[in-house]
């Protein structure tokens, strides 16, 4: 069986989930627009207000649309005392939902107003009531028109749900956003091969009902209804199945965060835990989540803890910034720093050594004094952080122009010439295997990025869970970790995260 075979098949779980979210975000959305489409159909104001919203919210990107829903959640938690999960599947369902409404809506006030105006007067003749007309006169008259948007607003759903994964969700934008990030084009070319086929599954039993109604063959449509509750039959049973308790384990947006997740739940895993991944989260995210508890552990480094959540400008000793943020992650029931792993994964800006001599720039003093010349290449946040404040505050860098990536293309824009200098990670083994030059920074502006093994109140308070991720501390040297992330970024032999954690194990002396 070819790995592309053997990955599709491993992607059962993710696919279960995206047809689940995909699902109960159609549902809600017909839910939504049904009545929309009745008040639109009856009143002209009602309909411009109504379509006009359908149709704003569908001019903001879906990607910002599941963004926006964490803030939202958050605050609507906070506002009632907590209990409202603003990472996952409410935020996703809550996004996608919207997004499903306006074909719905769009066909259905469309059918309604271009219904025949003597098919109304005939039953008004009859004596039939506003709403005895709307449910044996109108609505079956208009249904094949409704079906029709609920079929595109469903392949839109499919389609659009592989987002969620930016907002923890399981869906199969998992593998499609972990193969971007580790150049695995198996697993994107997996993922994006399962999601069209579930659109075009969606799409051709969605077709049967639509005939079904259409044509006045209960026979279609049923067979089309069957088939919906035979796959979410087969969607749940993984859900009902799972007896163990449920830990999640979350990770940022590049290869070392999924080898680190990997191999922390392969721990849970094997102390009796369920475990399931929340991967690709931004850094402001992935804490706030942790301190919530819609995750239970994830890496995280102190100098990103130190400036974005402690608001801290100082660059004080590793072990004074490891203690103050064990102060800060003090509250009862809340996050926990369990420790250190071992090595640092500090930014540090890189260049091409040839670069780097043709202009004698070997700090960041030397690269203030080139950058009007050159362009920067940053990870998709870096020059959002305060950390960029910090390196602007200690040297005038004012670049030709600045350019975001994400952390695997960034690599690939400084080799091509599209950046001139980037923000690299210096636990990443490319920047040895690129022979990259790592500027020093003589003010000391970058702190301290110790890897840090960060858990929820949950866990910190099971000892089974403590149990299990304590021998991971202080056990990985950051050679060692070079070596796993190479592993995975390399354009040769590569690994996927997962093999890379089981390597990173045993190196630890950890294997099972």
């Amino acid at each position: 069986m070819s790995r592309f075979s053997t990955t599709l098949w491993d992607l059962r779980d993710e696919l279960a989930a995206h047809l689940v979210l995909s699902f109960a975000a159609l549902v809600l959305g017909i839910v939504i627009a049904l009545p929309m489409i009745v008040a639109a159909a009856r009143n002209r104001t009602a309909a411009r207000v109504a379509l006009g919203l359908a149709s704003l919210v569908q001019t903001v990107p879906a990607l910002a649309l599941l963004a926006l829903f964490y803030p939202l959640l958050l605050w609507l938690s906070a506002l009632i005392g907590g209990g409202i999960p603003a990472l996952g599947f409410l935020p996703a369902l809550l996004a996608l939902a919207l997004y499903a409404v306006l074909p719905i809506l769009h066909n259905g006030v469309a059918g309604l107003r271009g219904l025949d105006p003597a098919v109304r007067e005939a039953a008004d003749a009859m004596g039939l009531t506003a709403g005895q007309k709307l449910r044996w006169v109108e609505a079956p008259l208009v249904a094949p028109l409704v079906l029709a948007g609920i079929r595109t607003a469903a392949v839109w759903t499919v389609g659009a749900a592989t987002l969620a994964t930016t907002v923890g969700a399981t869906s199969l934008g998992n593998p499609i956003f972990a193969g971007l990030q580790t150049q695995d084009w198996v697993l994107v070319l997996a993922g994006c091969a399962a999601a069209a086929g579930l659109a075009l599954a969606t799409d051709g039993v969605l077709v049967l009902v639509e005939k079904g109604v259409a044509l006045r063959r209960p026979v279609l449509a049923w067979l089309g209804v069957t088939f919906v509750a035979l796959a979410l039959f087969w969607a749940l049973i993984p859900a009902r199945a799972e007896q163990r308790p449920a830990l999640v384990v979350g990770a940022k947006n590049f290869s070392e965060q999924y080898i680190l997740a990997r191999l922390i739940g392969s721990r849970l895993d094997d102390a009796g835990f369920a475990v399931s991944y929340r991967e690709g989260l931004g850094s402001a995210v992935v804490f706030k989540a942790l301190e919530i508890g819609d995750i239970d552990a994830y890496v995280d480094y102190a100098g990103t803890l130190w400036t974005a959540e402690l608001k801290r400008t100082d660059t004080p000793s590793p072990a004074a910034m490891r203690a103050g943020i064990a102060r800060h992650l003090s509250q009862p029931g809340g996050a926990r720093l369990l420790g250190t792993l071992g090595f640092e994964n500090a930014y540090a800006f890189a260049m091409k050594p040839d670069v780097a001599r043709s202009r004698d720039i070997a700090s960041l003093e030397d690269l203030a004094r080139a950058a009007p010349d050159l362009t920067l290449g940053t990870d998709l946040e870096f020059l959002d952080r305060p950390e960029w404040r910090a390196v602007g505050a200690a040297y005038p860098l004012r670049f030709k122009a600045s350019k975001r990536y994400s952390p695997t293309f960034m690599y690939r824009a400084l080799a091509s010439g599209d950046a001139d200098v980037i923000t690299a990670f210096s636990s990443d083994g490319r920047i040895a295997a690129d022979g990259l030059t790592v500027l020093a920074d003589p003010a000391r502006a970058i702190p301290n990025y110790d890897a840090l093994l960060l858990v929820s109140g949950r866990c910190a308070d099971d000892r089974r869970c403590t149990a299990a991720l304590r021998p991971l501390l202080g056990r990985i040297p950051v050679s060692a970790m070079r070596e796993a992330n190479y592993r995975v970024d390399r354009d040769d032999a590569k690994q996927t995260p997962d093999d890379a954690a089981r390597w990173l194990a045993g190196k630890a002396g950890l294997a099972r």
